[in-house]
């Protein structure tokens, strides 16, 4: 009997012991997080290989995947992560076929019967719309069923997103990433030298009246007339001509799909053309105050740059508040100037 009551005591110990540890589900499923460098090599084998699969150029199948992962964060519950990490989304239906009885269906011969977009894309005889090849394959082969060269997959990337604004951003990256020729193209720098003298502070969302009732939708940065305005990212130049309210001005896109705008500009950089890539850093005009009216308006306030980001959720953009980032941006770029 003793032996029984200690043994029992012993058990009900180690339970009441074991409950009070954390469940080792929470460590056992959280991922590491890789290094940037692991990251980008890794995603560079795979569009590689889908390179030699496809026979499409690996800037266009790593402006698809980049895109769809713009779309993906952008909108995160409407399109939930699928595979480890490309960025592509499909959904169940169209996946498996609109008819198919099956929405779990892996089976390439009665996806394909089912007209589901499914593709196998690491030859395991498997169509599983949480691996990153098969999604990512799955795209590329219907966006190439035109063909391949640079027209036909323009056409290809229209009739499966049937919007004009997923196709321009897709061929504006592709843009981007020929011109570098790699996929580490997330830097960032300040828009003035940090050597001259500045000022900004957070006038998000601060009430402005000239043209109407409407908020600040960005951060004005005030500095001297002539003083360079540099492009804060990798990008292409969007928009670049006379606003009536940000006077001289220019857009900048970049990877992340975020639309960077420089408004009030004294003059724009000799040769800086729409469709331009440009790199963090490289001057792209000079602060001013022009704006408030017809081309050519300026003096109306002191000189600053007024600088905004928007964010593309598909077929709308938002702004918000660019005054964290800038902070962030200083700063780094001060640390890599140090000695």
């Amino acid at each position: 009997m003793f032996t029984i009551r200690r043994l029992t005591f012993i058990v009900i110990i180690f339970l009441l012991s074991y409950a009070s540890l954390p469940a080792f589900s929470t460590y056992a499923v959280e991922p590491e997080k890789k290094p940037a460098a692991q990251l980008f090599d890794e995603r560079m084998q795979l569009y590689e290989s889908m390179s030699l699969l496809t026979n499409m150029r690996w800037q266009w199948i790593a402006a698809i995947d980049q895109y769809e992962r713009t779309m993906s964060k952008a909108r995160p519950k409407a399109r939930p992560k699928l595979g480890e990490d490309v960025g592509i989304y499909i959904e169940e239906h169209q996946w498996v076929g609109t008819l198919n009885p099956d929405s779990n269906d892996q089976h390439p011969n009665s996806i394909q019967w089912f007209d589901g977009i499914g593709k196998d894309g690491n030859s395991d005889n498997i169509v599983s719309r949480n691996d990153d090849s098969d999604l990512l394959y799955s795209v590329l082969h219907a966006v190439s069923a035109t063909g391949t060269s640079d027209e036909a997959l323009s056409i290809g990337l229209w009739n499966y997103y049937e919007n004009s604004r997923a196709v321009q951003r897709i061929q504006q990256f592709e843009q981007i990433y020929s011109q570098y020729n790699k996929l580490d193209l997330f830097e960032h720098a300040f828009p003035l030298p940090l050597r001259s003298v500045y000022s900004y502070r957070d006038t998000w969302g601060a009430g402005r009246g000239w043209g109407g009732k409407r908020i600040h939708e960005g951060t004005d940065l005030f500095a001297g007339y002539g003083v360079n305005v540099k492009s804060t990212c990798y990008g292409i130049v969007e928009i670049k001509g006379w606003n009536r309210y940000g006077g001289w001005r220019i857009g900048i896109r970049d990877l992340n799909n975020h639309y960077h705008y420089y408004a009030h500009l004294q003059g724009f950089s000799k040769d800086l053309a729409i469709g331009q890539v440009v790199s963090p850093g490289e001057v792209i005009g000079w602060v001013g105050s022009s704006g408030y009216g017809k081309p050519g308006t300026s003096g109306k306030f002191p000189p600053h740059l007024h600088y905004g980001i928007y964010t593309d959720r598909g077929y709308i953009e938002w702004a918000f508040d660019p005054y964290p980032n800038l902070k962030r941006w200083e700063n780094e770029e001060r640390k890599r100037l140090r000695p």
